[in-house]
């Protein structure tokens, strides 16, 4: 490995454990994944490199932690380089080490080289993984490290690994972005009044929730009614009204173009418009564009399209203690005829957010339940531009 590579680290801050067991590493590799970013092409992964000595084994004993480091990002060093980097800057020496890695250390060439190769490098002589890498340009790593002799351990941890890796291992698995379905409703479904009033529904403080996931998300989408009727920015924003350092990618779905003077292109993420009705064409052209975590924020019309073509893996729905009577529900015609044929959702969490609630669901089957409209995209979409099928957006 070149010292080139090593310097993509720095040593981290004092509150590192002295000594670990290979499960207490795995966990703190978990904790320093959590750092990097949740949004973009790469999954958050973090590693521990433990000394060698006494007998190995997930249950042995303590032994003194020679460097750390996570993924802070597309570009950078990945987790397993700048645990390297780290233990060099403090002198260590990492021969015969162990390198405890929350995802199977990689074995291809993109912007960095392969993780594999720079563990070889220096003379790490076992390596204990949580989840093996699913994607398959990637992959291979730890095979590799095995027919060079190393001992390689795989599945410690696996559940909480899994758990870190989120939309992103999903979004791999599935071959398109993770979906999920953001609505912002009165207690009886509307999303606005009879006159089109609907700032706001909900309070501020379910509000700046909102926006904190889309600070952590690669793309958000809303429909060319929406974009018409309310004129949203789709920024992520902090609690003082500030731009987040990470904006979303604002996509618009719809035939309609968006005005000249739309909020969408101002200040915030770049803005691309998907001339089409199809969701499953409107994922292709963000899967190309290295979109892992999309946001569907709105209209109803287009959360019924996602719905109706089996598209959203989760839902949040944030509920304020509101009646309204009349208005836009906020999930148009899904072309349900009987009880039996309700999209059903399975709740995986409640939050209390001010007066309101946020439900978090996911869907109970995977299986369309009404058929879309499709019409032509073309493939070749590229942010801030517009094509057949495709053009560019922003948030309230």
């Amino acid at each position: 490995m070149s010292n080139e590579r090593l310097t993509d680290a720095t040593p981290i801050a004092s509150l590192r454990p002295a000594s670990l067991t290979e499960l207490g590493a795995m966990r703190r590799a978990v904790e320093l994944a959590r750092r990097g970013p949740a949004h973009g092409p790469n999954p958050r992964v973090g590693c521990v490199i433990l000394a060698p000595g006494g007998s190995d084994g997930p249950d042995a004993a303590q032994r003194p932690v020679l460097g750390e480091g996570w993924h802070r990002g597309a570009g950078t060093a990945h987790a397993e380089v700048a645990a390297l980097a780290d233990a060099q800057a403090l002198g260590a020496d990492v021969r015969g080490a162990t390198a405890v890695v929350t995802l199977e250390p990689c074995d291809h060439t993109g912007r960095t080289g392969p993780c594999s190769i720079a563990l070889l490098g220096v003379g790490i002589g076992r390596v204990v993984i949580s989840v093996a890498d699913p994607n398959l340009t990637a992959a291979g790593g730890a095979q590799r490290l095995r027919d060079a002799g190393v001992d390689v351990v795989e599945g410690v941890l696996e559940e909480q690994g899994i758990g870190l890796l989120g939309a992103w291992l999903l979004a791999i698995e599935r071959g398109r972005p993770f979906v999920t379905l953001k609505l912002a409703a009165s207690l009886d479904g509307r999303v606005a009044a009879a006159d089109g009033t609907s700032r706001w529904i909900t309070s501020d403080v379910a509000r700046a929730h909102a926006h904190r996931l889309r600070a952590e998300i690669d793309a958000i989408a809303v429909g060319t009614g929406t974009v018409l009727a309310d004129d949203p920015s789709l920024t992520a924003r902090t609690a003082s009204g500030e731009l987040t350092e990470h904006q979303p990618l604002r996509v618009v779905v719809g035939m309609r173009d968006v005005p000249a003077g739309a909020r969408l292109r101002g200040p915030g993420g770049e803005l691309l418009h998907v001339r089409t009705h199809d969701p499953a064409e409107v994922l292709a052209a963000l899967s190309a564009l290295g979109v892992r975590h999309l946001l569907v924020e709105g209209g109803p019309r287009l959360a019924a399209a996602f719905l109706g073509a089996g598209l959203v893996d989760e839902v949040h729905a944030y509920v304020a203690p509101v009646l309204l009577g009349s208005g836009p529900s906020a999930v148009a015609d899904l072309g349900i005829g009987t009880i039996a044929d309700a999209v059903r959702l399975v709740p995986r969490e409640v939050v209390h957010l001010g007066p309101d609630i946020l439900l978090v669901a996911t869907p109970a089957a995977a299986t369309p339940t009404a058929a879309t409209p499709h019409t032509s995209l073309p493939r070749n979409a590229v942010p801030g531009t517009t094509v057949p099928g495709t053009a560019s957006t922003k948030e309230n």
